[in-house]
């Protein structure tokens, strides 16, 4: 029967070659990410930034677009616009829920201005009325802030841990500068392009933390089998096999993935679009940091071959081992 095959049985890429050059590359990236986030800062959305929430009725079906493009021409700024269903509603109640951020000089939008929206939104249904009117303040959205740092610090302290248990210490730190390598990137693409950064890019960040750490599990994986099994061959030989074995699968991998995030890109619509561009960027960033983060950290950090033998140079025999 005929197979499908990404990639040749036999590959022998060089990827640990120019590892010098590589890993050079990613420390530029993140220098710069770093340095556009303090000059520029981030184009951050309501949920960080305060602002009010608008539940709306009406008898007529919920037309988002309809909605946003009635609202446009008040220049309220980041307006988020999303249907809400229950199995309790009435067949003729249909229900929307916007959320409009806060005014430079405000915590909430005026009276004056929820009178202007609520015109241009009876503009596309007359039968639109407002069933609710709440406002996020600034303070709320710090805390907001906070919890969305205090997350992500948690997960990465979680893969540290899950790491140096499954493996050792050496891999484990590889795995958390892959980690950080990837949302530092992640958050700089967001700040030059300005792109709004709100809870949903928390959740993108945190599934980005996952879907990286899979693949780099699968690569340390390899890796420890080879250098046990080859104890003779070089370090980076070894490592450069391991990843030329686990290539199909990261590929395969890589690609199933984007053809979904492709599609939602395209057709999910607005409230879909950062979250999946987040994930678009992390793919690709993530694959990446597995092969040219990870396993240099390993690399320079030193490693051991035999699992069953401890000591005090455990870990470290290989760390001065010939780069070439």
């Amino acid at each position: 029967m005929y197979r499908l095959k990404i990639v040749p049985d036999d590959t022998d890429i060089n990827f640990m070659g120019p590892w010098k050059y590589t890993f050079g590359l990613s420390m530029v990236l993140i220098a710069a990410s770093i340095a556009v986030f303090f000059a520029i800062g981030l184009n951050f959305g309501i949920d960080f930034r305060g602002g009010t929430t608008i539940r709306t009725e009406a008898t007529q079906p919920v037309d988002v677009g309809a909605y946003r493009e009635a609202l446009a021409p008040l220049n309220l700024g980041d307006i988020a616009i999303t249907e809400v269903y229950d199995p309790s509603f009435r067949d003729d109640q249909h229900v929307a829920s916007m959320r409009i951020q806060a005014p430079d000089d405000g915590e909430a939008v005026s009276p004056a201005v929820l009178a202007q929206v609520q015109s241009a939104l009876q503009g596309v249904d007359p039968s639109i009325t407002f069933a609710s009117v709440e406002s996020v303040g600034p303070k709320v959205s710090g805390e907001l802030v906070q919890e969305a740092i205090l997350a992500v610090l948690a997960a990465l302290g979680a893969v540290l841990i899950y790491i140096w248990l499954r493996f050792e210490w050496q891999f484990a730190l590889g795995a958390v500068a892959a980690l950080v390598h990837d949302l530092i990137l992640t958050i700089g693409v967001f700040v030059i392009l300005q792109l709004r950064f709100d809870l949903a890019i928390i959740a993108a960040l945190l599934t980005i933390v996952g879907y990286s750490l899979n693949d780099t599990v699968v690569v340390f994986d390899r890796m420890r089998e080879n250098l046990i099994k080859y104890k003779q061959r070089p370090v980076l030989d070894v490592m450069n096999l391991s990843l030329n074995e686990t290539l199909t699968r990261t590929l395969m991998t890589s690609f199933t993935t984007l053809i979904a995030l492709i599609a939602l890109f395209v057709l999910g619509g607005d409230v879909l679009r950062g979250f999946v561009f987040a994930m678009i960027w992390g793919i690709f960033v993530g694959t990446w940091s597995s092969i040219y983060v990870a396993a240099v950290i390993v690399k320079l950090l030193g490693v051991k071959r035999d699992w069953g033998k401890g000591g005090d140079k455990a870990g470290t025999q290989f760390a001065t081992s010939s780069s070439k």
